[in-house]
């Protein structure tokens, strides 16, 4: 292993400069405009994977490219694990927000600044750039290997859905690799091994046929946005918790191993509340603020709107009034119970005032995977080697659907190992990608291969 590693301390530059041209492709996926982009980028890591001797295909499809790249000449008695990434990037308005122009590549300190630097495609070149070192130093894979990038990720995966149940003996594999997500910081580098799964609604309150003069008939009718409040602060008691008969019924606890590894990851939670902009943190009793916002179910309103919302006053009793709403759900919750147990609640409720109308939106299962199992731990291993500090176990609060169809259609375990730094920006202006982050990354990627082989053994 010595000439790989080697290798990679030789070509930091090199990985660096790799990383400048791939972000400078403005590869937007919610925007149409960007389509040439977006088959621009498609082609960039392709042609990146050809040049490692990886038989590529970039496979058309009704939306943006998704590319496939794989060890040439596998062998089956060889473990074969999948890397997924994606190159569709975040819109980066509003610009004025950025120091630097998003898709000028500008290196301050020891990060690189630009959109799609940390979101996603610094993480999954580091894999790439992993296989080079591999492949350039005469140092064969103990496995074969499956690169997996697609186009669509920021805008739901749409024609991946689609891919994978047609794909499935081409993509079959041992374990699927995913660097999307973040650790607490680079002396805390941390294996995922859990999501949470989400669910979505939108409630409707229907009052008069039209808005109203509030003088001449206020008090006399319901009002359809204080209906609506009333309704909403029902859903949570004093305690924090969510009030839905049978909402906790399938959550999986929390062990006792899995609180300890919690309690390793720092936490300050007058910082964190600084951080937030908050005066105080809350959220439901008997749980720290790490295990809620990451092991624990919520409910959560993402928007409000009824009545007139221009300047000045408009004395009006609104027809109607709605809410957005996501659930954030834990082991063994699934969306279609939830929702359904969500909806009659509701129902419950209402009084008999106001209509009401709740419609279904997205939904994505929770995940979970053995924390204890052989290649969580040789995950760990790898992750420890590559950051040169031991690893923790840690679960994500948000949601990333594609590991449930990963499970479903490939049958096979997804190892989350992140690289992405609290502070990096996804999704924000100024978006970064800690070069440190990425060459541990890179050293991690080397040692996770020879490590999950031997688990798989």
């Amino acid at each position: 292993m010595k000439p790989v590693f080697q290798y990679l301390e030789e070509h930091q530059t090199q990985f660096i400069d790799s990383l400048c041209d791939y972000v400078r492709f403005p590869s937007v996926s919610a925007q149409p405009k960007h389509a040439p982009d977006l088959r621009a980028a498609a082609q960039w890591i392709a042609d990146r994977a050809r040049s490692l001797t990886l038989e590529t295909t970039v496979h058309e499809t009704d939306g943006n490219p998704i590319v496939v790249a794989r060890t040439p000449k596998s062998d089956p008695k060889k473990p074969t694990f999948l890397v997924y990434g994606h190159y569709d990037v975040q819109p980066p308005e509003p610009f004025d927000l950025w120091k630097t122009p998003p898709f000028e590549p500008r290196i301050e300190g020891r990060s690189l600044f630009a959109r799609g630097s940390a979101d996603n495609k610094g993480q999954h070149l580091a894999h790439l750039n992993a296989v080079e070192a591999y492949v350039r130093s005469g140092t064969p894979l103990p496995c074969n290997l499956v690169f997996l990038i697609e186009g669509e990720e920021e805008v739901g995966s749409t024609e991946l859905y689609s891919f994978l149940p047609k794909h499935r003996k081409e993509l079959a594999c041992d374990a699927v690799v995913i660097s999307d997500n973040g650790i607490p910081s680079l002396e805390y580098p941390a294996l995922t091994y859990g999501l949470r799964g989400i669910a979505a609604l939108e409630v409707r309150i229907d009052g008069p046929s039209r808005d109203l003069h509030s003088g001449l008939f206020g008090g006399s009718l319901e009002n359809p946005a204080f209906a609506l409040c009333q309704l909403l602060a029902q859903l949570r008691d004093k305690r924090g918790r969510i009030t839905v008969p049978g909402f906790y019924d399938e959550v999986t606890p929390l062990s006792a191993y899995e609180r300890k590894q919690m309690a390793r990851i720092p936490q300050d939670d007058k910082r964190y509340a600084k951080f937030l902009g908050v005066p105080e943190l809350t959220g439901e009793k008997g749980f720290t603020a790490n295990e809620r916002r990451t092991c624990r179910p919520t409910f959560e309103i993402n928007g409000l709107t009824s009545g007139y919302q221009g300047e000045g006053s408009k004395t009006i009793v609104p027809a109607w009034a709605s809410a957005k709403i996501t659930l954030r759900l834990v082991p063994d919750q699934t969306p279609a119970k939830i929702l359904a147990a969500v909806k009659k609640h509701l129902q419950s409720l209402c009084p008999p005032t106001v209509r009401l109308t709740v419609k279904h939106g997205h939904g994505g299962e929770p995940y979970l995977v053995s924390p204890k199992g052989p290649l969580a731990q040789a995950a760990l291993r790898a992750m420890s080697a590559g950051f040169n500090r031991e690893a923790l176990l840690m679960r994500e609060g948000g949601s990333i659907p594609i590991v449930a169809a990963f499970k479903k259609h490939l049958r096979a375990d997804t190892l989350l190992l992140g690289m992405s730094l609290p502070d990096d920006n996804p999704h924000s202006p100024n978006e970064k990608f800690s070069l440190d982050a990425y060459a541990a990354g890179m050293r991690m990627a080397v040692q996770l291969w020879p490590e999950l082989a031997a688990a798989c053994a």
